[in-house]
């Protein structure tokens, strides 16, 4: 069998392997890389996770897709290497759960997708004997998990983009703070902004001399591993076979497509809560069937969703038969009846946000900061209008409630405990460079790196 092929979401360039894909970031049409058919699980394969550790399930899920192109017993030692901490389950309610995925080396979900990249283009750039350079922009988390993750690999450079007055300190420290082959820039801007920047970097003709790559969710390098924790939920509390609700708070949707990828590949689920801020372009457009981006995007508490064209809505799309460009044009509607029979979407203000985290410590002493919060306040809109019933559900919280001090104080009274990888991050020098959302420059300032 040969390798499992990736298309462009805009159909016009050829179809490549997960080496290319990976390496590529973005289609040269400017599309975004999806199978247009996924490798499935079996019910018996499934049923085998709730006798495995993350990092063998993770395994499973990756080699569907390396087949070919990475060995599998170099594919098991990275995925032992990258998942080597805890990613708890914890009971809300009843079949209720809450699923931290902040343990890893900055305290995010990132870090998930940002260590198995790491390590994919560590080994294709040793084989190649290339070396690249990744543009990834920031709404607050993805930054520093790519900036950890690719610190001081060979043949890689890094240049994180990230709009200088929308991300929290520690956010901001876990980037600035690394030096080597790492380098961030602050943008007087949105994440709008930087991502902007990043993807006309990509189809500049002035630029085609420096080798440039992504590892924002535009690239599937990241979607493909943030599956698999929604196999490995599933695995500890769901029957075989038994559909399952994800409840997750959604920015560039990028986290949300990893449990669409995961349903694909076979895993029974039964709804996707796709919960968002104030930045409401998806759930108005699942509403009327109109696609309106919000520009600028609005600041909200829950700062890494604030994004006024979710990229991966692209891939969203394409799955539901339609397609969308770039810019957010649709040329083609996808089946929209199906899209709301699958998944639901609300928007969350920022006094929700802090009603969440409020009441869910004062119900079940658990703490939230402000994306998991949407993603319970998500929950609990679409339980109005459909009962959870005996579905197992899962709330998807993406960042340690540490990184938010000031609004987890405001609330709850208290500050939470500093992870020691954070404590240590605070205490460095920061060193970063500052400009304009002038893609020009920015232009300037990339052809100036490169020599």
């Amino acid at each position: 069998m040969g390798a499992l092929l990736f298309h462009s979401t805009n159909g016009q360039s050829p179809a490549v392997n997960l080496r290319e894909a990976l390496l590529q970031g973005q289609a040269p049409d400017r599309g975004l890389y999806f199978p247009k058919q996924f490798p499935r699980f079996t019910f018996n394969e499934l049923s085998a996770f709730s006798r495995l550790p993350y990092h063998e399930i993770a395994f499973r899920v990756l080699s569907k897709f390396t087949e070919g192109i990475v060995p599998p017993a170099e594919l098991a030692k990275m995925c032992a290497d990258a998942y080597n901490f805890p990613v708890p389950l914890e009971v809300v309610n009843f079949r209720t759960f809450l699923m931290r995925l902040d343990q890893g080396p900055t305290a995010s979900f990132k870090d998930f997708a940002a260590q198995m990249m790491a390590r994919l283009f560590g080994k294709f750039l040793r084989e190649d004997g290339k070396q690249v350079t990744i543009l990834t922009a920031t709404s607050g988390d993805t930054g520093s998990a790519v900036a950890h993750a690719f610190h001081k690999i060979p043949g890689v450079r890094v240049i994180v983009l990230f709009p200088t007055t929308e991300v929290s300190e520690s956010q901001r420290k876990l980037m600035t703070t690394l030096k080597d082959n790492i380098r961030s820039v602050a943008i007087d801007g949105k994440f709008d902004d930087c991502q902007a920047m990043v993807k006309q970097a990509f189809a500049d003709p002035a630029l085609q001399h420096i080798p440039l790559s992504s590892a924002n969710s535009i690239n599937i390098g990241r979607l493909l591993p943030q599956s698999v924790y929604y196999f490995y939920a599933a695995s500890r509390v769901a029957q075989a076979g038994e559909p399952i609700v994800f409840s997750v708070p959604s920015g560039n949707f990028g986290d949300m497509m990893g449990a669409i990828v995961a349903r694909e590949m076979g895993l029974p689920v039964r709804k996707i809560v796709a919960a968002v801020n104030d930045n409401d372009a998806f759930p108005k457009f699942l509403t009327t069937g109109n696609y309106e981006k919000i520009s600028p995007s609005r600041n909200s508490l829950s700062n890494a969703m604030n994004v006024g064209h979710p990229s991966n809505l692209a891939r969203l799309v394409s799955v539901y038969g339609g397609q969308m460009d770039e810019t957010g044009k649709i040329n083609q509607l996808p089946d929209l009846n199906a899209l709301r029979r699958d998944i639901f979407s609300s928007s969350i203000s920022d006094e929700r946000t802090v009603a969440g985290v409020r009441d869910f410590w004062n119900q079940f002493q658990l703490l939230l900061e402000p994306h998991g919060a949407v993603a319970w306040q998500g929950l609990q809109d679409w339980t109005a209008q459909e009962p959870l019933g005996n579905t197992p559900a899962v709330i998807v919280e993406t960042a340690n409630p540490a990184k938010f001090p000031v609004e987890v104080q405001k609330v709850v009274g208290w500050e939470p405990d500093v992870p020691a990888n954070m404590i240590a991050s605070l205490k460095l020098p920061e060193d970063y460079d500052h400009m304009g959302a002038d893609y020009g420059k920015f232009r300037e300032y990339l052809i100036a790196k490169h020599l």
